[in-house]
């Protein structure tokens, strides 16, 4: 799969559950990713903006936009509603942060052929959620 990253030099994360209440790990995900100097898409149904950057509403929303890393924070069931529309995305990896998920939705993730990494992707890239409060 093509990088979202080609032509800019940025890579590109969409964060699904992203909050505007800075204390949720969805709020956290938004700003470590911005310091560490990736595009960020924050997608939440009911903000206008998250940390400054426009809120997408949907999955769908995105369309077809490639993207380097889906980085998900919601809640099994939620996530679980919301796999169809995961792997109808052009994404490399998709992130499923602790809380997020669990076996029958890892297990459903992986048949509908979804790059799933089960982890903090916020540790991934290097930073700590215990540095953003």
């Amino acid at each position: 799969m093509q990088s979202a990253e080609q032509g800019t030099g940025q890579k590109t994360v969409a964060v699904l559950g992203a909050s505007r209440h800075r204390a949720k790990f969805g709020n956290k995900c938004v700003r470590a990713y911005l310091q560490m100097g990736w595009s960020v898409i924050p997608i939440n149904s009911l903000a206008e903006t998250v940390e400054g950057l426009p809120a997408v509403r949907s999955l769908e929303a995105l369309g077809k936009q490639p993207l380097d890393r889906l980085s998900v924070y919601l809640p099994p069931q939620q996530t679980d509603r919301e796999l169809e529309g995961i792997a109808r995305l052009a994404v490399a990896e998709v992130w499923f942060n602790p809380g997020a998920t669990n076996r029958s939705v890892t297990e459903r993730a992986r048949s509908l052929g979804i790059p799933v990494v089960e982890g903090c992707s916020i540790v991934d890239i290097g930073a700590s959620p215990a540095d953003f409060f």
